[in-house]
């Protein structure tokens, strides 16, 4: 066998990363991700300049359809002066022939933050119906004001039909507020539920978000229970990231939440559900859904491999004999996104 010249080698070396680098980049790379489905195509919205929005057939080859907003909000600016274009962490919802897309304006570690929505009778922007219509604020947080955050909105109709928003970074943890039948403001009298908090010295500022790392929260009915997930520790760091989903659940919408060991999400409880490996830093910021019968988790991950980026997950959920939900660990392996542009 002839031996290759050290310099060939490293030609060859440098082709087959490259080759790699070009089949990781081809992964969808996201963060918060949400998902609706309409007819026979899936449409992802991810935090992003104006919201990044992707469509699929099949959860697994992505298409790049650019983004909701082709500017900023209108209002952006006067909540969070420093906001930058990047518009953060979406919920898609679907209400009486129309679509509700829920987003965050903040300032990054301060609850100089808004919630607003945006309204459209489609997600295909094929369509000539197409046509995205902002509704400004829903709900802000003020710093010394609150010691809540208005960022990661997640809005679900209770039984009777009623909109509530789950919503909360840091400070005091995870809220609950009642929607007015409009979807579009904050229900009067107004209604107020503290969900999940964890630890916070009464002697941090206000203003700051201190230790109590707690977010996205995510509230899902199945077997006659609401679940909350939620994602606890640090997330954006890539490889320094320590995400992780954790879940309780409750028997109605506004709690308590307890976790499987009973201990109220409100008092630091929580049930892990998925936490990062050697090979995924962390992972976290979940949305669930059920499609054609199937229950799927779909959440964002940082790979190792890749410098700690971010990638999208969709693993299926299933359900244990008491239960509460199981993902299994290889969908961070398995599944593997590509992105079409």
């Amino acid at each position: 066998m002839h031996l290759i010249p050290t310099s060939v080698r490293h030609l060859l070396w440098l082709v087959v990363a490259a080759l790699a680098a070009s089949a990781s980049a081809r992964q969808v790379s996201i963060h918060d991700p949400v998902m609706a489905k309409e007819g026979d195509t899936f449409y992802l919205f991810s935090t992003g300049p104006g919201i990044t929005l992707y469509s699929s057939k099949d959860m697994k080859t992505w298409e790049l359809r650019g983004r909701v907003f082709p500017g900023d909000p209108t209002w952006a600016k006067s909540v969070a002066p420093s906001f930058n274009g990047h518009i953060w962490a979406p919920d898609i919802v679907q209400h009486d022939g129309k679509f509700y897309l829920y987003y965050s304006v903040s300032a990054f570690g301060r609850n100089t933050s808004a919630i607003g929505v945006t309204i459209n009778r489609t997600l295909n922007p094929d369509s000539p119906d197409y046509q995205w219509e902002d509704q400004g604020i829903v709900l802000r947080s003020v710093p010394n004001r609150d010691l809540w955050n208005a960022i990661d909105p997640a809005v679900i109709a209770d039984e009777q039909g009623t909109p509530w928003m789950s919503f909360g970074s840091f400070w005091g943890g995870l809220k609950l507020v009642k929607l007015a039948p409009d979807w579009k403001s904050v229900a009067e009298p107004q209604e107020w539920y503290s969900l999940a908090k964890r630890e916070r010295s009464v002697l941090i500022s206000d203003t700051e978000a201190g230790p109590a790392e707690i977010e996205a929260p995510f509230i899902f009915r199945k077997n006659g229970y609401y679940y909350l997930f939620m994602s606890w520790d640090k997330c954006c760091r890539g490889k320094d990231s320590t995400y992780k989903l954790l879940v309780g659940r409750s028997k109605t919408l506004t709690g308590p939440y307890v976790d499987r060991t009973g201990k109220p999400l409100a008092q630091g409880g929580g049930t892990l559900v998925l936490a990062g490996n050697a090979d995924w830093a962390g992972l976290g910021h979940n949305s669930v859904y059920t499609f054609d019968g199937k229950d799927y988790l779909v959440f964002h991950a940082y790979e190792n491999a890749d410098n700690g980026l971010q990638k999208l997950k969709i693993a299926e959920l299933t359900w244990d004999s008491a239960d509460w939900p199981v993902v299994d660990e290889r969908v961070l392996r398995d599944y593997v996104s590509e992105l079409v542009r």
